[in-house]
């Protein structure tokens, strides 16, 4: 497997801290927390973007206030872990909007499903009459969040 980190000095993550606290701030903003002037400030970024470090820019939806009360983490195994079984489960979870993140796991069970839904019924729905008919699901386990004790957080630059 090929190295694919980049090399970043102090100056690179602490701008990287800042963005990840503050995706919307300005050039001139960043530049004066991390202790530089704009335009190296912006070469920085534009180095970082391209390199792939940055790999984009989004706002933190509230799922609460949008409808989506339930969160859910869905343990899925397969029948087959065949290339085409593989490949069509891939593409459907990719089209299915409640499904925010999906990873590939070791151990017991193949992948692992963050779902929200707006509740309990509407999670069973999609559950019942979607998750489960994907060809090659062969079963799976669902864990609902009661609290958020740590949301999301920034990667530790």
């Amino acid at each position: 497997m090929a190295d694919t980190t980049t090399a970043l000095d102090a100056t690179d993550r602490r701008l990287l801290r800042e963005v990840q606290r503050d995706g919307r701030a300005s050039i001139v903003a960043l530049a004066e927390r991390v202790g530089l002037s704009p335009t190296p400030c912006q070469r920085r970024l534009k180095r970082m973007e391209e390199d792939g470090v940055i790999a984009g820019y989004a706002a933190v939806l509230d799922a609460a206030r949008l409808g989506l009360g339930l969160t859910a983490f869905v343990q899925v195994s397969l029948a087959s872990r065949s290339e085409e079984t593989v490949e069509a489960f891939h593409a459907a979870i990719g089209r299915m909007p409640e499904v925010l993140a999906a990873w590939a796991m070791s151990g017991e069970t193949d992948y692992l499903l963050q779902v929200v839904a707006t509740d309990l019924e509407a999670y069973g729905e999609f559950a019942t009459r979607r998750l489960l008919r994907l060809p090659g699901v062969k079963d799976t386990k669902s864990a609902f969040v009661l609290r958020t004790v740590k949301p999301p957080a920034g990667l530790p630059v």
